[in-house]
């Protein structure tokens, strides 16, 4: 399954490349990756039930 996340430069929601799982400053977890068309940083913000 893809990840997928809104892009802001695009203004659509994108594909993510090379998505991983990070953890926010304020403990909650998120997915980071690039755009897969215009190369974007793209965060997802995930649920705390889902770590």
């Amino acid at each position: 399954m893809a990840d997928i996340a809104y892009c802001v430069k695009c203004k659509e929601k994108r594909d993510m490349k090379e998505a991983h799982q990070i953890t926010m400053k304020n403990g909650k977890p998120a997915l980071q990756g690039t755009c897969a068309v215009c190369g974007t940083k793209l965060t997802r913000i995930l649920s705390s039930q889902k770590a």
